[in-house]
This record gives structure tokens, sequence and C-alpha cells, in this order.
């Protein structure tokens, strides 16, 4: 199951860089701005429960698909950028077993604890 998962990730991760394409950027732009989600780890410094909150935050795939329907419904090329980068970088970071994070602390996520 957990291939079956990883392979649903790769699919999405693939959706994000077709939408990339889709959109009047540079390809390098994605590659330069596809961790910029991880930013919001700077919450951490401020305890587990604000770290957990600003990481959720910038890695639900709910609020980037959000923002991209929003920037496309407005025609706002820069807001559907922002979406196709917190969307594209949630599915990559599940990839790699980093998922949502619970606030006992940074390795404690929804798809299991990171490290085991």
């Amino acid at each position: 199951m957990k291939t079956v998962l990883k392979l649903e990730e790769v699919a999405l991760f693939i959706l994000g860089i077709f939408l990339f394409n889709r959109l009047n950027y540079e390809w390098w732009w994605f590659l330069v701005l596809i961790l910029t989600p991880d930013l919001s780890m700077i919450g951490y410094v401020f305890g587990n429960k604000i770290g957990a909150f600003a990481y959720n935050i910038f890695h639900h795939k709910g609020i980037a698909l959000l923002i991209y329907a929003v920037g496309f419904y407005l025609s706002i090329e820069i807001v559907q950028l922002a979406g196709i980068i917190l969307f594209s970088h949630s599915a990559m970071d599940r990839i790699f077993g980093y998922g949502l994070k619970y606030e006992k602390g940074f390795k404690y996520t929804h798809l299991g604890e990171i490290g085991k």
C-alpha cells in the first residue's frame, strides 16, 4: 500500500509540473520556488504547536488547490503559481515520507514517524 500511495503522489507532482508549464514562467522558476514552502519550518522556533500549525498551512493540498483556483478564476498567474508550488511541494514531501505534522514534534506526521 505504501508504494501505491507514493505512486499517487508522484502522479500529483507530475500534475503540478503540467499545470506549471501552462503558465508563462520560465522552467527554472519551478526549481527555484519548489522548496520555499519549507520556510514555514521557521515556526518551530516558537514551539511545536506554532511550528506544526505553520508547517501544515503551507503543506495542505486543499489550501494549495484553493489558492490555485482563485488565481485561475481571477486570471492572476502569480496566484496560480503560488498554488501550484504549494501543491507540488506537498506531493514531493509525501513522496519522501514527510506528512502533515502533529503538535508533538516535527518528526510526528500523519504518515508516521519520520526516520522509522
